[in-house]
């Protein structure tokens, strides 16, 4: 039986919620054979966990509503941080409230990391977007979207670099899995289930949205200044995909704006929100910026759709 960590409950400045990990393998995940476990948390003052990175175990931690809000909905969270780190703070722990209080379980994805030293071809440390990989390095503003090829915006295209890609998507595919067997008991509809990824964790619930089979595909796909890390073909059926960047998001907008078109080119579903208020990540307390507007977007576009 797959080991449960942790069964815990943290209290905000807003409420309660408790929270279960689950490790997504048995034993060593497959393709981390041989690769040393160095994970570090950083916590904030509170104590709660800021950011996680070194990861070689990868799990999930599940918050879920009350019984008497839930809706049925569930979002497996795929946090930001180059592939080198989560942003579990912002991204896992503040969006599971938020979701929470509206009745969605939130399902946080900690897939694995680039691990430094950590034996051959797991990568060098290099972060998603540095531009080296590539021959000649990736360059794109939002209007040279036609230089991004099949909606690959990864600029690392190295041996190390695919493989650590390859595992965090396995991991998002392992976490879709875990959910819906477990759908029944967390008051979950298991076709409600979807990814929302943030920067280099919305290329990882891409890459699972693209490479899932039946059984794995999830009912929608949310990407917040995260584009593809692989190359897409749009598969049939393929869910409802909702996207929000910046404009001037270097490399960001232009494989963002690809993937979009890709999207609705195959006849699929898709809704983009560019906005023009500056040139990287945003948060939803981003005060005066109309980019901070974007979980009322996402909320919005969930009901509309009947998640």
């Amino acid at each position: 039986m797959r080991k449960i960590i942790s069964i815990l409950a943290l209290t905000l400045a807003t409420g309660v919620f408790a929270q279960q990990e689950i490790r997504l393998y048995d034993g060593i995940a497959p393709g981390s054979e041989g690769v040393q476990d160095n994970e570090r948390i950083s916590r904030g003052p509170d104590g709660n966990i800021q950011s996680i990175s070194g990861v070689v175990t990868p799990s999930i931690t599940v918050y879920l509503p009350s019984a008497d809000k839930a809706t049925g909905t569930a979002v497996i969270l795929c946090s930001g941080g180059g592939l080198m780190s989560h942003s579990w703070g912002t991204d896992v722990i503040n969006m599971a409230h938020w979701l929470n209080e509206r009745g969605i379980a939130a399902i946080g994805l900690k897939y694995r990391t680039r691990v430094m030293g950590g034996g051959p071809g797991m990568g060098t440390g290099r972060p998603m977007g540095g531009g080296a990989g590539r021959q000649g390095g990736l360059s794109a503003t939002v209007t040279e979207f036609s230089k991004i090829t099949k909606s690959n915006a990864n600029p690392d295209t190295s041996e190390g670099g695919i493989k650590n890609i390859d595992n965090a998507i396995n991991d998002a595919l392992r976490a879709m899995e875990i959910v819906r067997e477990h759908a029944t008991e967390w008051h979950i509809d298991p076709n409600k289930i979807g990814y929302l990824g943030f920067s280099a964790g919305g290329g990882v619930g891409i890459g699972a949205t693209v490479r899932a089979d039946d059984a794995h595909r999830p009912a929608f796909m949310a990407t917040i200044y995260g584009p593809s890390l692989i190359d897409v073909d749009v598969p049939q059926n393929a869910p409802k995909l909702f996207i929000a960047t910046r404009g001037d998001h270097h490399n960001v907008a232009a494989g963002l704006v690809s993937l979009y078109l890709d999207w609705k080119r195959a006849g699929a579903n898709a809704e983009m929100h560019l906005y023009d208020d500056g040139t990287g990540p945003f948060g939803p307390d981003d005060i005066g910026n109309t980019s901070g507007t974007w979980r009322e977007s996402f909320y919005r576009w969930l009901t509309f759709n009947k998640f």
